[in-house]
């Protein structure tokens, strides 16, 4: 069968269209800041593998229940999560060190997760404040596309 330029053309531009869709896993141009019920989506039943910008890494685990896990060399902690505000925060018990993180998706499989509040009553933080880039992470089961540095 041989194809004429036309036709070839005409094929070009079907898939050119359908790249520029992209599929549902594609890799963002730009960080896409999740908002609570793609939190939800993403992070519910899941773990994640992280690192902090120290480079010391962490695992934490989103129970479907809404308990969270968290481990870090030396350290474990147990408490609750939730999206509230369009945050994921993580509270736990008898440890201050949790908060509401704005999180952005950077690659096909890299969250970023940027500080907003202590507390869920306080999220999603004041309105004119920037969120601080705190950690990046992957989840579980699937390969990482996580680098060096921040996006936002």
């Amino acid at each position: 069968m041989r194809l004429t330029y036309p036709a070839l053309l005409a094929g070009f531009s079907v898939a050119a269209a359908l790249f520029a869709s992209g599929p549902l896993g594609a890799v963002p141009s730009q960080p896409v800041w999740l908002d609570g019920g793609e939190i939800l989506n993403r992070f519910g039943d899941q773990t994640i593998d992280g690192r902090y910008a120290s480079g010391k890494a962490f695992t934490e685990r989103y129970a479907a229940d809404g308990r969270v896990t968290y481990r870090e060399p030396g350290m474990s902690l147990a408490g609750r999560w939730s999206v509230t505000e369009g945050t994921l925060c993580t509270i736990y018990d008898g440890d201050a060190s949790g908060g509401c993180y704005r999180v952005a998706r950077v690659d096909s499989n890299c969250y970023e997760f940027y500080f907003v509040s202590r507390t869920e009553a306080a999220a999603p933080g004041p309105a004119d404040g920037k969120p601080a880039w705190t950690a990046r992470g992957a989840l579980q089961g699937q390969a990482s596309s996580c680098h060096d540095q921040p996006s936002v």
